[in-house]
């Protein structure tokens, strides 16, 4: 299965209380913070929320 390489670019101060949620509920804490996740509908939904503060790659 593929998997989504996913980078904060940009910081999530000043944003919405669901984006901030968002990017933790990703595992991203800080800008260049980068996770691997499997790639799921529920997944790519969350980067699509927060599509602004973050980089994607697929990898494998």
């Amino acid at each position: 299965m593929a998997r989504l390489k996913v980078t904060q670019i940009r910081s999530e101060i000043g944003g919405k209380a669901n984006h901030r949620e968002t990017l933790r509920s990703l595992g991203l804490k800080r800008i260049g913070d980068t996770v691997v996740k499997e790639d799921r509908p529920e997944i790519r939904g969350m980067v699509k929320t927060v599509t602004h503060l973050v980089t994607v790659e697929e990898v494998e």
